[in-house]
């Protein structure tokens, strides 16, 4: 494995899927969340789970820059199609939550379309940055 390139994808994963975690979650959906507050921490507590927060989006690159790493051997492209296998597993998770939870339908698919996008383009930056290396044989 190359440690320099693993790195490096694994930071610019990490960059991104907080970055679009933000954006998506924080900001688009902001209003879809607040139809159930019950669910959620006020913003006033949320700042000191903000540290977990982190650890997530740090868990979440660094084993989807691991699965890429391993087991995508074509670059952006099969790097991508991983990310979105992890999206529909995740998607999995979401309907168990939904069906456990008094969270709305848009809220589910709402979560349902962020990860097929996030874990799309991750492991297309993954991929790209992770690329084999294509060697002469000289």
């Amino acid at each position: 494995m190359n440690w320099k390139k693993f790195f490096i994808a694994f930071i610019a994963a990490f960059v991104f899927m907080f970055a679009f975690g933000f954006i998506w979650y924080g900001k688009l959906l902001h209003g879809v969340h607040n139809e159930v507050p019950v669910l959620w921490r006020t913003e006033a507590d949320f700042g000191n789970y903000f540290p977990w927060l982190i650890l997530g989006h740090v868990v979440m690159a660094f084993f989807l820059t691991m699965l890429c790493a391993r087991y995508s051997s074509g670059g952006a492209g099969c790097s991508a199609c991983l990310g979105l296998l992890v999206a529909l597993v995740y998607a999995g998770n979401d309907f168990i939550t939904y069906a456990v939870q008094p969270i709305t339908t848009k809220i589910l698919c709402g979560w349902i379309a962020g990860d097929l996008l996030m874990f799309a383009i991750a492991g297309a930056i993954i991929g790209a940055i992770y690329k084999p290396s294509t060697s002469s044989g000289v």
